[in-house]
């Protein structure tokens, strides 16, 4: 290496140490803004045939309900920020048909003879007056800290809940 280009190198290294050893404000460390669906629970589930125990088709899943069967709503809600079952939030089931809607509680499995963590159910029996056809409905969740959630399934015609003859 050339006196010149050593000279550059030297002094490149002594403006950089200058700067490593002034006495500036340190740099602010940026902090993390909490994500807006950290205030929204996280809340999916299915719905299924509540036949009874004995019967070899109940919990099967199915989208089709003849009036007088028993659509179950199987759900759960996930804390957004731990990531765990929120097992103490309050889950209800809007079920809208024939004009008028009808909430449905859910009740928390997760404890009991026959546990099932994690599992919250509710049992809509189809109306013998209730119309054929798409039948909407909503799962709503609310916790202990006022957070809520909700659950819409496809907006997909072959997929949606529907009362059939």
């Amino acid at each position: 290496m050339n006196k010149r280009a050593l000279g550059f190198v030297l002094a490149l290294a002594m403006t950089g140490l200058a700067a490593c050893g002034s006495a500036s404000a340190p740099t602010p460390v940026p902090t993390a803004t909490p994500s807006p669906m950290a205030n929204k629970l996280i809340v999916y589930g299915d719905t299924v045939y509540f036949a009874g125990k004995t019967d070899p088709n109940t919990c099967v899943e199915q989208s089709r309900y003849k009036s007088g069967q028993a659509v179950g709503f199987r759900m759960t809600a996930i804390d957004p920020v731990t990531g765990k079952v929120d097992d103490a939030a309050t889950l209800v089931v809007h079920v809208t048909f024939g004009g008028k809607t009808v909430d449905v509680p859910m009740n928390y499995r997760g404890t009991g003879a026959n546990p099932h963590p994690g599992m919250w159910t509710g049992k809509w029996v189809v109306p013998n007056d209730a119309p054929t056809g798409i039948v909407k409905y909503v799962v709503s969740a609310t916790d202990k800290q006022g957070r809520t959630g909700e659950f819409q399934p496809f907006n997909v015609d072959a997929s949606e809940l529907a009362v059939v003859k």
